[in-house]
């Protein structure tokens, strides 16, 4: 039998670690851009885990009035011990697994009002974050800079890419 001791250790940890999800801490913008590369992945049939967001590497956002914005999210996400396809309020307490490598997201995309648009198509590539070389990273980074071109504008809407640096 556990003891009040141990129960109220156990709650105490479960109240830290729920406090602590990087995805519900994400303004509602960036989570849609997660969401976008969750769904790419679950509907992969070469992904075989389910994955939940582990953290945010960068994130970058530029306003470009009339409430339009791009969003840049660079971040990982990692395998759980879930079901593929889990959803809802369960699939962000789904435990994560250490046996596996974190995969590598970057997202880019126009919102308007929290809703991404669908023009520009929004960009989403994931991939195991031990295969990500230094070509990947400019690909993506070249990628969102060119998306989020404003005609007219002297320099691109996402200032600061060009500094990204990675922290793992």
């Amino acid at each position: 039998m556990a003891t009040v001791a141990q129960l109220l250790l156990f709650s105490a940890l479960l109240y830290v670690a729920a406090a602590q999800n990087p995805y519900n801490d994400l303004p509602v913008g960036y989570r849609r851009g997660v969401d976008l590369a969750l769904e790419q992945l679950n509907s992969s049939t070469a992904v075989p885990h389910h994955y939940r967001l582990f953290w945010t590497v960068e994130k970058t956002e530029s306003d470009s009035g009339q409430g339009l914005k791009y969003l840049y999210h660079h971040f990982r996400l990692k395998p759980t011990r879930c079901a593929k396809g889990t959803t809802g309020t369960n699939a962000q307490r789904c435990p994560f697994r250490n046996d596996r490598p974190l995969m590598d997201c970057v997202t880019c995309y126009k919102t308007s009002s929290d809703q991404i648009e669908q023009i520009p198509e929004p960009y989403v590539n994931c991939i195991q974050k031990p295969r990500v070389t230094e070509e990947i990273k400019s690909a993506r980074i070249d990628h969102c800079k060119k998306m989020a071109y404003v005609p007219g504008a002297s320099s691109l809407v996402f200032r600061g890419l060009e500094k990204t640096v990675d922290l793992a």
